[in-house]
Formats: structure tokens, sequence, C-alpha cells
């Protein structure tokens, strides 16, 4: 049985364990990391040296941590029916795309509005820094608006493991910026990914923190 070592409200370990649930596999994830703390452990360091979640921990000893590492491991490992990942090359190839812009602009671009409007005081709110955080995630959202007008998900016709990052990210968008400009593709898209029991499970009922 696998191990996914996180505490479940960090992002980057909702899009381990969303990976894991659409893959149905057996799995126990242990709380370390914010109010658990623990990830400074010796023990831990041992694991993952950037002292972050998620770590991967497998029977066999072996270790991997970086959540889209984890997800693409796990999916090239026990995916045998295609559920995550795709087996036309280019959908693979625009699927890893997608998860290194969530890495690489969508998730730098939404962490000021996080850590503005759920993990700081009101009163010391820097509210020009929040609402630029808001805007430029409102028009990386629309990039991935423009993706979503030529394919039914990020990669091609069907879901796919790219998918599952940027819709991480898209929960927190709908919750962090309220004030959002037209995106019909993005809003039909993420109806049906957020309708998908692994989202729901690891990302959807549980509130930001």
């Amino acid at each position: 049985m696998i191990k996914i070592w996180g505490r479940n409200t960090s992002s980057n370990v909702q899009k381990a364990m969303w990976a894991v649930g659409e893959l149905g596999l057996e799995h126990t994830r242990i709380d370390v990391g914010g109010a658990f703390g623990k990830t400074k452990e010796p023990a831990y360091l041992a694991m993952n040296p950037n002292s972050l979640v998620p770590t991967l921990e497998e029977e066999d000893g072996f270790i991997l941590w970086e959540s889209n590492s984890i997800i693409r491991y796990l999916a090239g490992k026990h995916d045998k029916a295609g559920v995550l990942e795709p087996k036309d090359a280019h959908q693979r190839g625009l699927a890893s795309q997608w998860m290194d812009w969530q890495l690489a602009v969508v998730g730098p671009g939404i962490l000021a509005a996080f850590w503005g409007l759920i993990r700081t005081p009101e009163d010391k709110r820097d509210h020009a820094a929040i609402k630029a955080s808001q805007d430029k995630t409102s028009e990386n959202m629309k990039i991935l608006d423009a993706q979503l007008a030529k394919s039914a998900f990020v990669a091609g016709p069907n879901f796919s493991y790219g998918d599952i990052p940027v819709g991480v990210m898209c929960y927190r968008y709908v919750q962090l910026v309220p004030n959002r400009p037209a995106t019909p593709n993005l809003d039909r898209w993420y109806a049906a990914i957020s309708s998908r029991k692994a989202f729901k499970d690891h990302v959807g009922s549980i509130p930001l923190s």
C-alpha cells in the first residue's frame, strides 16, 4: 500500500490524492505539514529534503516528491486503462504542458490572493496585492478558457492527468475571485471535473485554510 505524506488542505497534496482517487489505489495519507508540523524532523527530511508536501512512499522504500511528478509516476505505473495518462503522444505532451503551466504561472499568480484572503487577518491584508493577484489569475484563466474552446479537456477529448493541477487551482479561483470575467468554456469544463468523485473526495469537500 502506498503512503502519501501531507495534510489534505494542501493544494499539492490534493493533486496527488485526486490522482490516487481516480486510479483507485489503496493508500494511507499521513498528516504532516502546516499545523501538523513534522516536515522538518530528520525522518521526514530524509525522505524529502525540501521539507514540503506531498511525499510518496512505496512499500519497497521508493520515495518521490513533487506533486506533478507523483501524478505522472502513479499514472505511468498503474494506469493500464488510460484513465489518466493519454495514450496519444501529442495529448500526453499537452497534458504535461498544462501541468507545468500550473506550476509556473497559475500557482504563483494566485498565491497572494490565497494568503491575503485565507491566511491573513482582515486588518492586516494588503488589498492592493490581493487585487493584483485576482486580476492576474483572471487573465491566466482566460488562457485556459481559450484552450478549452478547442477541446473538452485540457489535453483533448478526454479527462487526463493534465486536468488535475489546473483543476485544483480552478477550485481556488472560483472561491478567491468573486468578480470573474466570462469564461464559458472553463465553466463547462469545471462543472465536468468538479462532478468527479475523486475531485469531490479530495478537493471539493475540503474548505480552504
